[in-house]
């Protein structure tokens, strides 16, 4: 049996995944989150790497806009990314999104993600209220 006081979800207008899952959980102050380079539709966008990367910010975004915060606020980011050369465009479009103190980060190189085409995907911690 579960007590919802554990943990809160957040409601989001992102793509309703079919798999048992929630966009964004909050619990004791911290939200937690995963996001992949879907649209609306739940597909996967295509443009490679820069807009795949830059389709997992609108998804953050939004998500910490739901939870009441904005990307102040994110605490730490672990970045999974199919190719190590892709490092370099996140890099780039990261530093558009967050500001100095920058959150803790990892980066990992992965032989793949859930969806054979996705070549990105964020796992994101937040401070909320």
């Amino acid at each position: 049996m579960s007590d919802s006081s554990i943990k809160k979800s957040i409601k989001t207008d992102l793509f309703a995944s079919k798999a048992p899952l929630e966009w964004a959980i909050v619990n004791n102050g911290t939200l937690y989150t995963a996001q992949i380079p879907i649209d609306s539709s739940g597909t996967v966008v295509s443009g490679g790497i820069e807009a795949q990367t830059h389709q997992v910010f609108t998804n953050l975004i939004h998500t910490l806009e739901c939870a009441n915060v904005n990307s102040e606020a994110v605490l730490q980011v672990l970045i999974y990314v199919t190719d190590r050369r892709y490092l370099t465009v996140v890099n780039a479009i990261y530093a558009d999104y967050f500001s100095a103190p920058y959150p803790n980060r990892a980066a990992i190189v992965v032989a793949g993600l859930a969806r054979e085409e996705m070549l990105v995907e964020f796992v994101v911690y937040a401070a909320v209220n």
